[in-house]
């Protein structure tokens, strides 16, 4: 798995979601491991304590020349019995909280009146097992607790009528968890697996449309058309879907309504224009006649120009994908002499054609015009192409750098639209530009002249990526 694909909100999620689990799982066994330790002991503690009060009750119903044949049938190697005249535990203070002291009394029907000592203590260092184990067992049980032995021995002392005590001594082991491998490791596999296909299931259902409203969101960026989203998912994604619906479709009415008007308007104004032309043609006065027709067929060109710079901002064209070296080369044979084409690798982008060569076709006459040359290379910078035009005109003072992408404004004071247009060059292609998704900027260069920065989104990588949701 790839660095950027687990960068995704699928696999993080899966991610976050089985290493949640696993630390689940493992805080899990541990307390499981505590209980079922502090479980196996009170069972066998009480077992003890119960081996010893039926005991204690067969010495003193049983005559005094019976009690070392109950004590041999009572003894196993876990837990051994004597008889004695002392205590095996001199204190009675119980470490256990009384609970083996009552679990006695309530088996001899005894309240309170017996004197019953209990002593609880952890064996530490080396630890062997019961002393009276024959060889096999100890073998057995070396094997079955796998060397990690860790007791508590307990010790009784029980009074017996007649002033003799009853000593017991027993010890019970913590047994190691028992961890075998195979089924570990089936059980750690077939729940990775289940966990990944059910959240990779319910993940898909979040991510999927997450995935194609940002390639929508990218194309609408570029200025294509775009179908509306099908809403689908959890409440929140389809609530942003419907949103990015509504937005596009306003977005779309607002820049048709905008462009309708403008074309309306140049449309109107050719027939007032039209009379004005007419009507100059009748000046007799030749200088004020051909004035006039001058300033018409200027305003005529600006309303055309104004027209194509509305154009601009939105149209029809679909984008293609086209081989940037050929496109420029093409479109460098349509130009004067002058143009030099310095890029030569394969680079691929998607643009529409015919509105990119004219913001393009823009920039490079507007080199040659000032610069009576032009430069054309680009790179590829991470997911975007940046095409440079460089010229070694006078260049731009600093502080007009950004104005000149403004609609009718010219640097050129002759006011000759031979050489200095309407003033719309640059803002047409600023304006193309960034319906593809990308911006247009203007530096001078140290060494002189002028460079125009495009950067375009490079589609290829923006249009297979994540394809499948």
């Amino acid at each position: 798995m790839s660095l950027r694909a687990a960068m995704t909100l699928r696999w993080q999620l899966v991610l976050l979601i089985v290493a949640a689990l696993t630390v689940a799982q493992i805080i899990s066994l541990l307390l499981f491991a505590d209980e079922r330790s502090l479980a196996i002991r009170a069972a066998l503690g009480f077992e003890a304590a119960g081996r010893a009060a039926n005991v204690a009750r067969l010495i003193e119903e049983a005559p005094p020349d019976l009690h070392a044949s109950i004590l041999r049938a009572a003894n196993s190697p876990l837990v051994r019995f004597d008889l004695s005249q002392t205590a095996l535990v001199q204190h009675s203070d119980h470490s256990d909280g009384g609970l083996v002291e009552s679990r006695i009394r309530t088996l001899l029907d005894d309240s309170y009146s017996r004197d019953i000592r209990v002593e609880l203590h952890q064996i530490e260092g080396q630890l062997m097992p019961l002393a009276n184990l024959s060889r096999e067992m100890t073998e057995m049980h070396m094997a079955m607790m796998r060397g990690e032995l860790t007791a508590i021995e307990m010790n009784l002392s029980i009074a017996i009528s007649g002033g003799h005590w009853l000593n017991v001594g027993t010890r019970f082991e913590r047994p190691p968890i028992q961890w075998p491998l195979e089924s570990m490791l089936a059980f750690v596999l077939s729940a990775t697996v289940l966990l990944i296909v059910v959240i990779w299931f319910v993940m898909t259902r979040l991510t999927g449309p997450l995935r194609r409203l940002a390639r929508a969101a990218d194309r609408l960026g570029r200025g294509e058309d775009v179908p509306e989203l099908p809403v689908a998912g959890p409440t929140e994604v389809r609530d942003l879907t419907v949103s990015f619906n509504r937005m596009q479709e306003r977005l779309t009415r607002f820049v048709n309504d905008r462009t309708r008007m403008l074309a309306a308007l140049g449309h109107d104004l050719r027939s007032p224009l039209t009379a004005m032309r007419v009507r100059a043609e009748m000046v007799d006065d030749d200088e004020t006649r051909d004035s006039i027709v001058a300033s018409v067929e200027e305003m005529q060109g600006m309303v055309e120009a104004t027209l194509t710079f509305a154009r601009g901002l939105t149209g029809s064209e679909q984008p293609e994908r086209v081989n940037l070296h050929d496109y420029l080369g093409a479109l460098c044979q349509t130009l004067p002499a002058g143009v030099d084409l310095l890029g030569a690798d394969d680079t691929e982008l998607r643009l529409r054609p015919n509105a990119m060569r004219r913001a393009l076709r823009n920039l490079i006459e507007n080199a040659l015009r000032y610069g009576h040359m032009a430069r054309i290379d680009w790179q590829k910078t991470g997911g975007e192409v940046v095409l440079i035009v460089d010229d070694d005109g006078p260049g731009i003072p600093e502080d007009q750098l950004d104005k000149v992408f403004d609609p009718f404004v010219r640097l050129e004071e002759s006011r000759s639209l031979e050489t200095g247009g309407h003033g719309l060059g640059l803002s047409i292609a600023r304006t193309i530009i960034q319906s593809h998704g990308g911006d247009v900027t203007l530096t001078n260069r140290p060494e002189g002249g002028l460079r125009a920065r495009v950067r375009l989104p490079n589609g290829h990588a923006a249009n297979t990526e994540g394809e499948t949701p």
